[in-house]
């Protein structure tokens, strides 16, 4: 791995050249290892993905999970954003330690991370509970050096400058760590708050208009709402042509999550 660190995170590793889900390794196997380990593959035949989504990575993408643990469950649906913003954030570090031009990855509401307008990677988090302590989790799908179907990391890096040295795997690893160690430590004592203005600069919906649906005497009516930022439980926080605020929820039915969206009113 390049220059890790981090203190708590990524100093255990696992790896494989080949494996069906590093997810699920991590998962069924949590309480025999140590918090902060990551799991690593080369190849990935049936990874996780949110709504059961099972698909097979191939060589060129970094595919990983690792164990974290938390106390509060009223943070546990805001973690995935810290580990979005860290990735993120570890990208920008990299290529500027490097002297690389900056890759400007973005956050897609929840959990994808987009890159020129096509998906380059996708974090997922899942939690179980034991007594006084949830254990995390976090499954993270990058696309360094794989450009077919959409794009990756090195394919921009070399529209952006010729002949530009290539991403190596192993650095955005250890990067990531570096950046999500500090990140989670802040979201730890200081709440998911001390973060917001650092994500909003990242992700890609501010000011988005979207189409949501409401139900009314049984009829599903659709109306426009402006995207603001997120709620305290972490759904987007909108407001309607009418000025009113709303929480805006995924139906669950769709791959898109930005097809289908609720909305719950939340003041009057």
């Amino acid at each position: 791995m390049g220059a890790l660190q981090a203190r708590r995170f990524g100093r255990w590793m696992l790896w494989s050249p080949r494996m069906a889900s590093t997810h699920d390794l991590v998962t069924q196997n949590f309480a025999k290892l140590p918090v902060g380990v990551v799991c690593v593959t080369d190849v990935q035949f049936k990874g996780r993905g949110r709504s059961k989504n099972v698909w097979e990575s191939p060589p060129g993408c970094l595919m990983f999970s690792f164990t974290s643990q938390m106390n509060d469950a009223r943070k546990l649906p805001l973690m995935q954003y810290v580990v979005c913003l860290a990735m993120t954030e570890a990208i920008k570090d990299l290529c500027c330690a490097k002297g690389l031009p900056e890759l400007d990855v973005g956050i897609k509401w929840p959990n994808d991370l987009y890159l020129k307008g096509l998906k380059v990677g996708g974090i997922l988090c899942t939690s179980s509970y034991e007594p006084k302590v949830y254990n995390i989790c976090t499954g993270i799908g990058l696309n360094v050096d794989n450009e077919k179907p959409t794009t990756c990391l090195n394919a921009a890096l070399q529209e952006l400058k010729a002949n530009s040295p290539r991403l190596k795997r192993e650095d955005v690893l250890a990067s990531f760590f570096n950046k999500f160690e500090i990140l989670f430590d802040i979201f730890s004592n200081q709440g998911f708050q001390a973060l917001e203005e650092q994500y909003y600069n990242s992700w890609l919906h501010s000011g988005q208009r979207v189409v949501v649906q409401d139900a009314h005497e049984g009829q599903s009516v659709n109306s426009v709402v402006t995207i603001k930022g997120l709620t305290p439980s972490g759904y987007l926080y909108a407001v309607g042509e009418d000025g009113k605020s709303y929480e805006l929820h995924p139906d669950g039915n769709s791959f898109d999550f930005f097809t289908g969206l609720v909305r719950r009113k939340i003041d009057a």
